[in-house]
């Protein structure tokens, strides 16, 4: 049984219209903060802030950078000073468009904001925006696996709500409400990912140089660390030494091979998963025998629009399997055979283009000899005649 969260919210925000626009550059500084804030084995939570540009409902969070915190009274708050010191460099840095704080994020278990998160909220409130955003993380959702293709995230809005206590007072056991003083609560609310031409290209470099990402041995603690490209492990003089690998760089062409081949591995996971989740939900129709599930009007409505949907999606199969699979096979092979005659007509043209060298090559050499003869011919004829009139030519001997 789930147990409510007291930090969720149950009302409606009066005018709670955010549209919330999320830039990728934003996940990539969460990751990287996470993955180092892990790696190194840091105390203390993870905390940053969030930047961008917010028109009244309309909120685009931009950047994002990690916070120092400090322990006040058993409460965790930001370091008021050096976070000061850190804006006024990020909006030195980002002047165009300006940009300022919007809310910030942290990780958060499955089960939402806790009350030990109030106090940044609240500091972030007071101090730099009325309605800061909360950017939840869940890592034990990447851990199991269990986003389904989502984003393992949620972006809260908060709002001041009155606890309400009943009070009993009289014979007559009349209740009176009293109003205590409001609290924060949290609400999520939907988001949007947008991608701009410069944002798009530095990911895509990102994720290329990916692929390169080695790691090396603590000499200290003498420890293997395997990476996708590189093995290793110490020998006895305690340094690296590598093994069952290729010290170089990727070319362009694996790089964007091993890309394809992730971004299809990817794809066939999560319909993999989409498949199971539809086979198991199948399986618990059909071994149902709760006649009161079954006769619950909502439940049975709502699975009947889903196995509508599964319905139609089996019908349309058949689109993506050719009736005429001679045909098919026949067209394929033609078009292999198309492919394969451009490849040796390209192949040809360097051929002939490489034989036309050799021919120009080869006329160069014999006009040379040509001229070289010809200039023989013209030295021993003249010498010839100056010794039938009698005058001793270059290299005669005089007796």
């Amino acid at each position: 049984m789930t147990v409510e969260n007291p930090m969720i919210s149950t009302q409606e925000f009066s005018g709670s219209n955010f549209e919330v626009v999320l830039h990728p550059l934003v996940l990539l500084s969460i990751s990287d903060y996470i993955t180092r804030h892990t790696l190194r084995q840091q105390n203390g939570p993870v905390v940053g802030a969030l930047l961008g540009q917010q028109h009244g409902r309309q909120v685009s969070i931009e950047h994002a950078f990690d916070c120092l915190t400090i322990e006040v009274d058993g409460q965790i708050v930001l370091n008021q000073s050096w976070f000061d010191e850190r804006m006024q460099q990020m909006k030195d840095v980002h002047k165009s468009p300006a940009l300022d704080i919007v809310g910030w994020y942290t990780t958060l278990p499955s089960a939402g904001p806790q009350p030990v998160h109030l106090p940044i909220h609240l500091q972030i409130l007071q101090n730099y925006n009325e309605s800061a955003l909360l950017l939840g993380f869940y890592p034990n959702f990447v851990a199991d696996g269990s986003t389904c293709g989502k984003l393992p995230l949620t972006i809260f809005e908060s709002n001041f709500e009155a606890e309400n206590q009943e009070k009993v007072t009289g014979d007559d056991k009349n209740t009176i409400k009293i109003d205590l003083k409001p609290s924060v609560r949290f609400k999520e609310i939907s988001y949007t990912i947008e991608t701009g031409d410069a944002e798009m290209i530095g990911i895509d470099s990102i994720a290329r140089s990916g692929c390169n990402a080695t790691a090396g041995i603590n000499k200290e603690t003498g420890s293997i660390v395997y990476s996708k490209e590189h093995q290793t492990e110490p020998d006895t003089n305690g340094k690296t030494e590598k093994i069952n690998t290729e010290d170089r760089v990727l070319a362009r062409e694996e790089e964007e091979l091993i890309a394809s081949l992730t971004a299809k591995m990817n794809a066939i996971k999560m319909l993999q998963a989409r498949i199971n989740m539809i086979t198991a939900f199948l399986k618990e129709i059909y071994n149902s025998n709760d006649e009161n599930d079954l006769d619950d009007q909502v439940n049975r409505s709502a699975k009947h629009i889903v196995l509508r949907s599964i319905q139609s999606l089996l019908s349309k199969l058949a689109l993506l399997v050719p009736v005429d699979t001679a045909g098919y096979k026949e067209e394929l092979i033609s078009e292999q055979n198309d492919v394969n005659l451009v490849s040796l007509l390209s192949t040809i043209t360097e051929s002939i283009k490489d034989v036309r060298k050799v021919g120009v090559k080869h006329g160069i050499i014999e006009s040379s000899k040509t001229v070289k003869v010809r200039s023989n011919n013209q030295w021993g004829g003249s010498s010839q005649k100056l010794s039938q009139r009698g005058v001793s030519g270059v290299g005669d001997l005089l007796t």
